[in-house]
C-alpha cells in the first residue's frame, strides 16, 4: 500500500491494522535458563572477587607475619622436645646395656672367689642402698672384715664376702656392687655395727 492510499484511508476513518503480538518462548525452556544464569551469578557474588590473591574462606585475610612466626616457633619447640625424648631414651638404654655387661663381667670374675661360709652364724649388719643389710660370717671372718682385710660385694641380690684385693677389682668392674668396705684407719666408733655386742638381733624386722 502506498503512502497516498494509506493517507486516504486514514482520512476516511480507517484505523491502521495492529501489529501481531511477539511470540513468547515456552515457559519451561525460559525458566530452565533463568535459574542457571541466576545460580551462576550467585556463585560468583558469594565467592568473593575472583583473581584477588590471598583471599581466604570465610572472608578472612591472609595470615599475618606474626601468626606464621608463632606457628614456626611451636613446630620448632615440638621437634626439639621430641628429639630430647628420643635422646634420653637412647641414653637410658645405653646405660642399661653397660650395667648388664658390667654385672655379667663381675659375675664371671667372682665365680671362684667368694668366701661365704655356709656354717657362719654371726650376722654382720651394714648400711647399703639406704637400708640396713646383713651377711653371715664366722668369728675369724668378722675380725678380718672389721680390719678391712675382707669386703662385701652385692651380686645378683646376694651379699658375698671377698678379699680386699678382689673388692678393689670388683669396684673397678662395677662400682655400685661394693656393699661394704672397712677403712682400717677409721676410728672404731665410725662403724656402729663393727662390734658384735652392738649387732642387731636377727628377729628384728628391717
Amino acid at each position: 500500500m502506498t503512502d497516498s492510499l494509506r493517507d486516504q484511508l486514514l482520512g476516511l476513518g480507517f484505523k491502521p491494522a495492529s501489529k501481531p503480538a511477539r511470540a513468547q518462548p515456552p515457559q519451561g525452556r525460559g525458566d530452565a535458563r533463568r535459574p542457571a544464569r541466576e545460580a551462576t551469578g550467585a556463585g560468583k557474588s558469594g565467592s568473593g572477587a575472583p583473581g584477588k590473591p590471598g583471599a581466604r574462606k570465610g572472608g578472612r585475610g591472609p595470615r599475618s607475619r606474626e601468626d606464621i612466626d608463632l606457628a614456626k616457633a611451636y613446630a620448632i619447640r615440638a621437634q626439639k622436645e621430641k628429639d630430647e625424648r628420643i635422646q634420653a631414651e637412647r641414653e637410658r638404654q645405653e646405660l642399661a646395656r653397660v650395667r648388664r655387661e658390667a654385672r655379667a663381667k663381675l659375675e664371671a670374675f667372682l665365680q671362684d672367689r667368694l668366701l661365704n661360709d655356709p656354717e657362719a652364724d654371726i650376722a654382720r649388719h651394714f648400711p647399703y642402698g639406704g637400708k640396713i643389710k646383713r651377711i653371715y660370717v664366722n668369728a675369724a671372718q668378722l675380725r678380718a672384715l672389721n680390719a678391712g682385710e675382707l669386703g662385701v660385694v652385692q651380686l645378683n641380690g646376694r651379699y658375698c664376702l671377698v678379699t680386699a684385693a678382689d673388692l678393689a677389682e670388683a669396684e673397678a668392674i662395677f662400682a655400685p656392687s661394693v656393699a661394704l668396705r672397712i677403712d682400717p684407719q677409721a676410728p672404731a666408733e665410725g662403724d656402729p655395727y663393727a662390734d658384735p655386742k652392738f649387732q642387731v638381733p636377727d628377729d628384728l624386722v628391717w
